[in-house]
Order: C-alpha cells, then sequence, then structure tokens
C-alpha cells in the first residue's frame, strides 16, 4: 500500500513550471492534483497545499476519508471506487461544490451538513450488505436542500425517493438500476421538484408501467429528458390535451350520478314524510231490480220523498247520518292497523 505524501506529490508534479521556486512556494500554487490509481491507502498531511481546488483520488485503496482540514478552497473531490465505509471529516470543505463517491462501501449518506454549497453528489453503486438500501440522513439532506442541483444514486437497491422531496432545486435524477415500483410515489416527487429537467430511471420495474413515460411527462411540466430521450413540446401538449379531455369525460359522469342520486333520495325522502296507507274496500251487495217491478224498498223511499219532511224527521236522519259516519270512520281506523285486520269477518 502507498501513503499519500508530500513526497508522492513531488513525484507526479511537473519540473518545467518550478522554476526557481522552493518546494513549500510551489505547493501553494498548486491547484488540479492526479494522484488517481496509485495504489492509495492512507491521506498523509498535505496542509501545505491550500490552494487546491481539486482533488483527483480514485481508483485507490482508501478506507478513510481524514486529513483534508486544510482544503478549505476545495471545489472537487474525486474519491470513487475506494474502500471508504463513511462520509466523515468533511466539515472544513465549506466550498465544495462537486463530490463523487461512487463505487465504495458506504451505506449511509450523512455527514454533509456544513457543505452548503455543494451542487453534485454523486454516490452510486456502493458495496451494500446483502438486502440493504442506501439510507439518507434527514440532516445532511436539510443541509443540501436548496444547493444539490444533481444527484445520482444509481444501483443502490432504493425503493422509495420520498424522502429526498425535501431537495427542491434538483435539475438532474440518476436512479438507473433501483428498485423503485410505484409510480405514485414516483409522482409525489416530480410535483415538488419543479428545476428537474433530467430524470433517468432506467432498469426500476415502474418503468414497465403502463403508460409509464406518460405519466412522467404529465406530472413534471420542467422535465426535458426522461431516459436520455428529449421530451418535446408537441408531445407534451398532446398529452396535456388527452388529460384534460378524460377529466372533463370523468367530470361529466360524476356530476350525473351524483344528480341522480339526489333526485332519488328527494323521492326516498318524500314517501318518509308522507306514508301511504292500502284502503280496503268491502263491496256491498244489493238487490237485483226486476225491470219494470217496483219493490217494496223503492215504494217506501218514492211514498217518503212524496211527503214533506217535519222537523223531528229531519232531527232523525241527521242523527242517523253522524252515527254512519262514526261507524264509518271507526271501521277506517281498523283497517289501517293490520294487526285487526285478522279479528274482522270477511
Amino acid at each position: 500500500m502507498v501513503r499519500l505524501t508530500l513526497e508522492l506529490i513531488v513525484k507526479n508534479l511537473s519540473q518545467k513550471n518550478r522554476r526557481d521556486e522552493s518546494l513549500a512556494q510551489h505547493l501553494r500554487k498548486i491547484t488540479h492534483l492526479k494522484l488517481s490509481n496509485k495504489n492509495i491507502d492512507i491521506i498523509d498531511d498535505l496542509s501545505l497545499c491550500k490552494n487546491l481546488n481539486v482533488l483527483y483520488l480514485y481508483d485507490n485503496q482508501i478506507r478513510q476519508i481524514h486529513n483534508l482540514d486544510f482544503a478549505s478552497n476545495l471545489r472537487h473531490l474525486y474519491l470513487q471506487n475506494n474502500c471508504i465505509t463513511r462520509i466523515e471529516n468533511l466539515a472544513s470543505l465549506i466550498k465544495l461544490q462537486k463530490l463523487y463517491l461512487g463505487g465504495n462501501y458506504i451505506t449511509v449518506v450523512e455527514g454533509l451538513e456544513t457543505l452548503e454549497e455543494l451542487r453534485e453528489l454523486h454516490v452510486e453503486s456502493q458495496q451494500l450488505p446483502l438486502g440493504e438500501k442506501l439510507l439518507f440522513d434527514p440532516r445532511s439532506l436539510h443541509s443540501l436542500a436548496k444547493s444539490l442541483s444533481v444527484l445520482n444514486i444509481s444501483n443502490n437497491n432504493i425503493d422509495e425517493l420520498s424522502d429526498l422531496a425535501i431537495l427542491e432545486n434538483i435539475s438532474h435524477l440518476i436512479a438507473v438500476d433501483n428498485q423503485i415500483h410505484h409510480i405514485k410515489d414516483l409522482e409525489l416527487v416530480l410535483g415538488v421538484w419543479t428545476k428537474l429537467c433530467k430524470v433517468e430511471l432506467n432498469g426500476n420495474p415502474v418503468c414497465h408501467k403502463p403508460k409509464f413515460r406518460d405519466r412522467v411527462i404529465l406530472q413534471s411540466k420542467s422535465l426535458e429528458f426522461l431516459d436520455g430521450k428529449e421530451i418535446k413540446e408537441l408531445e407534451r401538449q398532446f398529452l396535456m390535451n388527452w388529460k384534460a379531455s378524460r377529466d372533463a369525460r370523468k367530470k361529466n359522469r360524476t356530476e350525473t350520478v351524483t344528480n341522480e342520486h339526489s333526485s332519488y333520495s328527494h323521492f326516498d325522502d318524500n314517501e318518509s314524510e308522507h306514508t301511504h296507507f292500502p284502503v280496503y274496500y268491502f263491496p256491498m251487495a244489493k238487490e237485483k231490480r226486476k225491470f219494470g217491478v217496483m219493490t217494496d224498498v223503492d215504494r217506501s223511499a218514492h211514498n217518503e220523498e212524496s211527503q214533506p219532511t217535519t222537523y223531528e224527521e229531519d232531527r232523525v236522519a241527521e242523527n242517523i247520518s253522524n252515527l254512519t259516519l262514526k261507524n264509518s270512520q271507526r271501521i277506517q281506523k281498523d283497517l289501517f292497523e293490520p294487526h285487526l285486520l285478522r279479528q274482522m269477518p270477511l
């Protein structure tokens, strides 16, 4: 294994640019340092490189991030394809804009609370334990909410994106080869990320859902590329018109059903307010008359009609009428009480 020391840096520097400067003076002027694929496992004291802006340390054997407190001017840090297990000791890198950590052994994205200028974070393809997924510390996400614009989380067994909704300025999401299944979870963040321009989701089960592309386009009005394919304005406008037409038909159907239900409810209300009782009629037997023959009853009625009525007769007739009315009302009441019908003779 190799330690990253000042001596190693000197060996990799070009002698042409040194001229008559001392080593310390030259190290202070270094802004870019390329030490990838050097089998480096430990980062030593590099405090003389105070003006370092870009540090390439990918494809090494580094296990721990440390000894970078001096690099307060560092803007780009490349640490992909190492053996790093934890994101730590980056608090001093307050000007860091791009951080590359793909291909390591990181299980939790954390330790980024002070990196409020970070614009790109690449943590793809971590060597995770079997069955586990990459997790995100809410404190780090909160610190990156307004600055982060590019996020690469590909191939990390991620099955939902709701935790990332707080990243309001995301413009490019790379999340290929994960385990995102539900398009509703995807629509949740698409509705929040109003600055999103590019999304890459190839290799997720959700990509095989019916009308996946159409639904993503309809949900994100700012999206310009989906899985590397450009979204043209004509395509978006066609989908928007189709959705508006579908929603209008759905609304009309809903209103029709509501109106019909309201009508039936009104009818039921009327029935509840005005109860209908059955009315029973009992036919009275009438005596058959023979044609041309006057019965005794007819004769009596004829005689009564032909004779003038007296005051006493009028009172008797009135009493009989009242008695008949009371009997009729009693019979009608009995008819309205079904439990008494069984007692009535037929």
